[in-house]
C-alpha cells in the first residue's frame, strides 16, 4: 500500500477529504441521507406478523436476495421493503433493450441528452415494476400468514406505500450522486449490507462451539476480498494512436498522440450473478407451492426443492453450486458481449481519428477486439463463478454454519468501496491542481 506523509493512502485520502469544506459537506450529505435511509428502513406496513415474518425469512432464499438489494428493509417489511431493486430490474431491462430496438439504440448515441432521455424511460419503467413486485410481495406474505387479509382499498394503499418508497429510495440514491459522493442507488444498497453485518459478526461470537472454524472463516473471507478487489481492478490496456490534422495560417500540421483503452478482465460486474440466482430460485420458489407438507412423504416437488437449495448436504447440495457455477460464466459472457456490443468501439474510435497499431480501421478492429475481449471474460467468467461459490467452499472447509456469506453482497460492497475511494482521490487530485492542497 503506498504511504502518504507516514499513513497509507486511504486514511491519508479521508483526512484531506474532511479538511476541505466542500468534500465535508459532500461526505456529510452522504452519510445524512443513509441515516434518513435507515429510518425509513425500520417504518413497517401495518399488520405485520413479525415472528412469523423472522421464519419466512429463515426458510426462503428468495426472499433473502431482495432483502439484500432492499438494505434489510423487506426484513422488517417496511414501506421501502423493495428497496431499489424494481429500478435495477428496470436498468437491466433498458441495457438488453437498447442494442434490440433501433430508436432506443440511435437514443443512446446521441452523447449526453440520449443518455438522459433512456435514464427518463428508466425511471417510468420502474414504477409498473414496482407495483407489480409490492403486489406480489404482500401477496406472498398473505400466504404465509405474515399480514392478514386486508379489503381491496387499504391493499391498494399498501402498494401505492411501497411503490412510494422505493421511488423515494431511488431519489436519495440520485441526490447522493448530485451532491454528495459516489454512486447513490449503490451507496444505498451498500449503505444496508454494511448496517447487517455488525449483527451477522456478533452471532459468530455468540456461538463459539467452533473456534478454530470460525478464525478460518475470517481469514477465508479475508482473502475473498483481496481476491475481489484485484479482478476488479484488472485490465488490459489497448494501445490506441490519433493522428489529427492541424492549420496554422497557411500551414497544414499532422498531429499524433497515443493513449490506450483500459479492457476489464470483468466487463460485466456482479449482473451475470443476478442473472443466474435469479433463475437457481426459479424452480424452488414454484415447486414449494406444490411440495408435501413436513412430516410426509416427499414428493417430486420436494425433492426439486431440495436439489435447487443451497443448504442441501452433499452430494445432493453438489447439483445446486456446479450448475450455478455453469451459469455464472455463461449469464458473463452473455451479458459482456452485450454491453461490449453497445460501446461500438472500432466505430468510435474511426469517428475519432484513432487506430490500433499494426491493425487496419473497419472490421479489422472489431475482429481484434473481440478476440481480445472474449480471451478476457474467460478470466472474468472463471473470477465471478469462483466468488459464486466461496460460500459453499467456505462452509465446508470451516464447517461454520452460523454465519452466512453472501458472494453478490460482498462484491457490491468492495466495488462501491473502491469506486467512491477512487471518487474522492480524484476530486482531491483536481483540487491539488487547483491550489487547494499543498
Amino acid at each position: 500500500m503506498q504511504q502518504v506523509s507516514g499513513r497509507p493512502r486511504l486514511i491519508q485520502a479521508l483526512i484531506d477529504a474532511f479538511s476541505l469544506p466542500d468534500l465535508r459537506r459532500r461526505l456529510l450529505f452522504t452519510l445524512g441521507m443513509l441515516v434518513v435511509f435507515r429510518f425509513i428502513a425500520h417504518v413497517p406496513v401495518p399488520g405485520v406478523n413479525l415472528s412469523a415474518l423472522d421464519e419466512l425469512f429463515r426458510t426462503n432464499q428468495l426472499l433473502g436476495m431482495l432483502d439484500l438489494f432492499s438494505g434489510g428493509a423487506m426484513r422488517n417489511f417496511s414501506v421501502a421493503a423493495m428497496g431499489v431493486y424494481p429500478y435495477i430490474t428496470s436498468s437491466i431491462v433498458m441495457q438488453l433493450l437498447v442494442p434490440v430496438i433501433p430508436q432506443l439504440r440511435a437514443l443512446s448515441q446521441e452523447g449526453e441528452a440520449g443518455r438522459r432521455r433512456i435514464n427518463q424511460f428508466t425511471h417510468w419503467l420502474t414504477v409498473p415494476l414496482a407495483a407489480l413486485q409490492g403486489y406480489a410481495q404482500l401477496t406472498l406474505m398473505r400466504s404465509q400468514g405474515v399480514i392478514g387479509q386486508v379489503a381491496a382499498l387499504p391493499t391498494l394503499g399498501i402498494i401505492v406505500s411501497m411503490t412510494a418508497g422505493t421511488m423515494f429510495l431511488i431519489w436519495l440514491g440520485e441526490l447522493i450522486t448530485e451532491r454528495g459522493i459516489g454512486n447513490g442507488v449503490s451507496i444505498i444498497i451498500f449503505g444496508g449490507i454494511v448496517s447487517g453485518l455488525p449483527e451477522m459478526i456478533g452471532r459468530g461470537f455468540i456461538a463459539r462451539e467452533n473456534l478454530v472454524g470460525l478464525i478460518a472463516f475470517i481469514i477465508l473471507a479475508l482473502a475473498i476480498v483481496v481476491f475481489i478487489v484485484i479482478f476488479i481492478e484488472g485490465h488490459r490496456r489497448i494501445p490506441v494512436q490519433y493522428a489529427r490534422t492541424a492549420f496554422r495560417g497557411a500551414r497544414m500540421y499532422r498531429q499524433t498522440g497515443s493513449t490506450y483503452i483500459p479492457l476489464r478482465v470483468n466487463t460485466a460486474g456482479m449482473i451475470p450473478l443476478i442473472f443466474a440466482i435469479s433463475l437457481m430460485i426459479f424452480p424452488a420458489t414454484i415447486a414449494s407451492y406444490f411440495a408435501s407438507p413436513q412430516g410426509q412423504d416427499p414428493n417430486f416437488a420436494s425433492k426439486i426443492m431440495t436439489w435447487f437449495s443451497p443448504d442441501a448436504a452433499l452430494p445432493m447440495g453438489l447439483f445446486y453450486w456446479v450448475l450455478y457455477f455453469v451459469m455464472v460464466v455463461a449469464f458473463t459472457f452473455f451479458y459482456t458481449m452485450v454491453i461490449f456490443e453497445q460501446m461500438d468501439l472500432a466505430r468510435t474510435l474511426q469517428r475519432q481519428g484513432g487506430f490500433i497499431p499494426g491493425v487496419r480501421p473497419g472490421k479489422p478492429t472489431t475482429d481484434y477486439l473481440n478476440k481480445v475481449i472474449n480471451r478476457l471474460t474467460w478470466g472474468g467468467a472463471f473470477y465471478l463463478a469462483l466468488v459464486a461459490v466461496s460460500p459453499f467452499l467456505i462452509r465446508e472447509l470451516t464447517d461454520v454454519a452460523v454465519l452466512t456469506l453472501s458472494s453478490t453482497g460482498i462484491l457490491i460492497v468492495v466495488g462501491v468501496a473502491l469506486d467512491t475511494m477512487k471518487q474522492i482521490e480524484a476530486q482531491l487530485t483536481m483540487r491539488r491542481y487547483e491550489g487547494f492542497l499543498k
